[in-house]
């Protein structure tokens, strides 16, 4: 039973991989917002952006801070006595006050202060005016965390173009594959027929070997295009952050739409997150220059303090005092007047960029455009070629047949249509890598 239940299984699974799900292009794009590691990358900077913003935040409360000082000497720091003292008058003097009191009470001849000590402390201090500095790099705090996400928008786009690319690819590797398989089946027919004339004396062996020469030709290019497509499709794996399946990944064709001139209309967008971050960027050396402008103006502060201890002797005691300072810089007007040319200067470059960005935008979106008629227009011309390659192939078949033609004519039509399938997928990949294009230029 366990045997019987081991194998039933064993078939089920195998007929579930059989039967897995074709990955889809936006299935690749969902698995690249998950694993990709560019992707995550970007919103790990988001996360930082937001975390700086935090810190600034914390500007705007008092700054406190505790403190503590101790301290044990081998001999006082301090130590003073009667022989100490310079004038022999004085000296003379104060002994003899000594030594009438000395019996008397328990005062020493030599003071020591300063052997050891204790002070505990808290500060706190609470900017009142800081010329705007906390405000403004609070607003600057703000614009990183939008040119975080707006950066994330970038990556997020490039990611999804390349694996876009890498993905189509793979379909027109894929495609090539079958129509050399069906290119192999059409010689293998005509293996046939030529075999067919060879015994009936019609022939030479010589047309056997050219069709069997073409057919080594044929898998040649075919043992190509599948080491192309593992490589291409280990590449995808890297970029949706997937490890690579022993069978080779599965993909879902995408749909083509024949698309005229008549049938699409020109769209723009100014939108996209380059312009905005180049906005952001404006708005933020403005707020640069604000703070500069802010470090030139008075400041004041309000702050308190509190200590418990002595640092001189053991009597022990506490204090606490309020105070407050204003600060004026004097000299710092003439180094602030450079700076704040320095950020007009910056402003103004950026200006340009964001202006010339508009210019090269439009033309990059009707590039795009034009890209994706163009590529819809060809691939319905070729696959009039097509069509007309098949005809062409079907007739020198028939004519070879019925001894019209000769074998290089047949050989020579099946060379035509293999290269007429080939532009077919290469026109499709083509449309469909100009389509995309457009809409991601031209969707934010």
């Amino acid at each position: 039973m366990k045997k019987l239940s081991a194998t039933i299984l064993f078939f089920f699974l195998c007929v579930a991989a059989c039967f897995a799900e074709p990955l889809t292009l936006d299935s690749c794009f969902r698995l690249a917002k998950q694993n990709n590691a560019d992707i995550l990358t970007s919103q790990l900077e988001i996360d930082k952006a937001r975390e700086v913003k935090a810190q600034v935040f914390t500007r705007f409360f008092p700054q406190i801070s505790a403190g503590a000082f101790a301290y044990h000497a081998l001999n006082p720091l301090v130590q003073i006595g009667i022989n100490d003292i310079q004038s022999v008058d004085a000296r003379r003097i104060l002994q003899a006050l000594y030594d009438l009191v000395s019996e008397s009470t328990d005062i020493p001849a030599d003071i020591s202060i300063m052997r050891h000590g204790l002070l505990l402390n808290g500060v706190a201090v609470q900017p009142i005016f800081a010329g705007g500095r906390i405000v403004n790099a609070n607003k600057l705090a703000s614009l990183g965390v939008e040119a975080a996400k707006l950066q994330a928008q970038v990556s997020e786009r490039d990611v999804l173009e390349n694996i876009e690319s890498t993905y189509f690819l793979v379909l027109g590797l894929q495609d090539k594959v079958a129509t050399v398989e069906s290119t192999l089946s059409l010689l293998d027919s005509l293996t046939r027929t030529v075999n067919v004339a060879f015994s009936a004396g019609l022939v030479t062996q010589t047309d056997a070997l050219q069709v069997e020469l073409k057919k080594n030709e044929i898998r040649a290019t075919e043992l190509q295009l599948r080491n192309a497509i593992s490589l291409a499709s280990q590449l995808l794996c890297i970029q949706l952050g997937i490890d690579y399946p022993e069978g080779g990944l599965v993909l879902s064709e995408e749909e083509v739409t024949n698309l005229s001139p008549e049938q699409s209309q020109y769209r723009q967008s100014l939108s996209r997150p380059e312009y905005q971050l180049l906005t952001l960027q404006v708005q933020a050396e403005q707020l640069r220059k604000r703070i500069t402008i802010g470090a030139a103006l008075p400041q004041i502060m309000l702050g308190g303090a509190y200590y418990w201890g002595n640092p001189v002797k053991t009597d022990y005691n506490h204090n606490g005092l309020l105070f407050a300072t204003a600060t004026v810089p004097l000299s710092q007007w003439w180094e602030t007047s450079h700076k704040i040319r320095e950020h007009n200067i910056a402003i103004r470059q950026y200006e340009i960029q964001r202006d010339n960005l508009i210019k090269q935008m439009t033309l990059e979106q009707q590039q795009a455009f034009n890209q994706m008629i163009e590529a819809a227009a060809l691939l319905t011309s070729d696959s009039s070629a097509l069509r007309m390659a098949k005809e062409n192939y079907r007739l020198a078949t028939v004519n070879y047949k019925a001894g019209i033609n000769t074998l290089n004519e047949v050989l020579q039509a099946n060379t035509l249509l293999l290269q007429a399938q080939n532009a077919i997928t290469d026109r499709r990949i083509s449309y469909l890598n100009a389509k995309r294009r457009y809409n991601d230029l031209t969707s934010r």
